[in-house]
């Protein structure tokens, strides 16, 4: 039993780690969009906008559980949290990169296009957007691994 809740709480412990690399995902991408994510999303009900954070979302998440994956050692549950944080963010950083570098090969500013709705769906230039933060994300993930 005492194996049941050791294990329980490393998984909290994870989760934490987790959140917090979903937070600086989500802070990382309201620089780079126009506007504030949150009202954009939540307010607007911004389909192209919300079409991202989803993917990125995913995408954070699997690099997290690559991350998570990776961080079995004997060094320690200490070793595991940092390992994890800091493969974590360098997902996020490497998705954001890769989304600054497509705004500035595609024509316009490519945060603005995303955001631009056409009636009732999201501009395909938020699923291309999209497709690269999935791509982004199962790419760190096997460097991870």
């Amino acid at each position: 039993m005492t194996e049941i809740f050791e294990s329980t709480g490393q998984s909290l412990l994870y989760g934490v780690v987790g959140l917090v690399v979903m937070a600086v995902g989500f802070i990382a991408l309201d620089l780079v969009t126009p506007g504030k994510l949150y009202h954009v999303v939540w307010t607007d009900r911004n389909r192209g906008a919300a079409v991202l954070l989803g993917s990125q979302s995913v995408a954070v998440g699997l690099v997290i559980m690559k991350a998570i994956e990776a961080s079995e050692s004997e060094q320690g549950l200490g070793y595991g949290l940092v390992s994890t944080l800091l493969y974590g963010l360098a997902g996020v950083l490497v998705m954001t990169v890769v989304g600054i570098v497509i705004g500035v090969l595609t024509p316009g500013q490519m945060g603005a296009v995303v955001l631009d709705d056409q009636g009732d769906r999201p501009h395909p230039a938020a699923w291309v957007q999209a497709g690269m933060y999935l791509g982004t994300g199962f790419m760190v993930g096997a460097a991870i691994s």
